[in-house]
């Protein structure tokens, strides 16, 4: 018997397998080959079906970059104790950081690398996804432990600074083979140059 409630919840499950099926074409042959044809084979779901929750792949893209990215804020943030010392807050936070790459390799680098080919819908994407992540960054260093440290609250071009390296180093070594762990340490030393106490 359907019901009220599963019918509300029903366009809410199809956009999520659309969403999932997304990401499982990127991993499989990239975003530029994608095409909505594959979204929905792997979704298991209709043309239709796609054009009543996304006007056409890019919107679909959009939607699920924005998901993702506030996923991983929300994991980022999770993994921070706001009361252990300064250098083991700002390795747990790009430790998460990095974990979640490593489990979404073609995700993580469709973002930084096919977002600005989007056109109209690429600027303002890349401008809310950066102003989360500096608000998050900003909010992760805003806390008694790290003031008491001298390192207190990240200023906007630092967070800046720390976004595009962390991204960049993500997707470069994804892309030329290797592993995410093997810049792990390389990643943390640098995020702690960047955010410790001054002087």
């Amino acid at each position: 018997m359907t019901t009220a409630r599963t019918r509300s919840a029903a366009p809410a499950g199809f956009r999520q397998r659309l969403l999932a099926g997304l990401a499982e074409s990127i991993a499989e042959r990239g975003y530029p080959d994608t095409t909505v044809a594959d979204i929905v084979r792997l979704a298991r779901t209709s043309r239709r079906t796609f054009y009543e929750h996304f006007s056409g792949k890019d919107t679909c893209f959009v939607a699920l970059i924005t998901e993702t990215n506030g996923e991983m804020i929300r994991r980022i943030s999770a993994a921070v104790d706001p009361a252990a010392p300064w250098w083991d807050q700002v390795r747990r936070a790009v430790g998460a950081w990095l974990d979640i790459a490593t489990g979404e390799p073609a995700v993580t680098v469709s973002w930084i690398r096919d977002v600005p080919a989007l056109g109209l819908l690429s600027r303002q994407l890349q401008r809310d996804l950066m102003e989360n992540f500096v608000t998050m960054i900003q909010t992760l260093t805003d806390t008694e432990e790290l003031r008491a440290a001298g390192v207190g609250r990240a200023s906007r071009p630092v967070a800046i600074v720390l976004l595009g390296g962390l991204r960049e180093l993500i997707a470069t070594t994804i892309e030329d083979g290797g592993r995410i762990d093997d810049v792990r340490e390389t990643a943390v030393t640098t995020a702690l140059a960047l955010l410790g106490p001054r002087g």
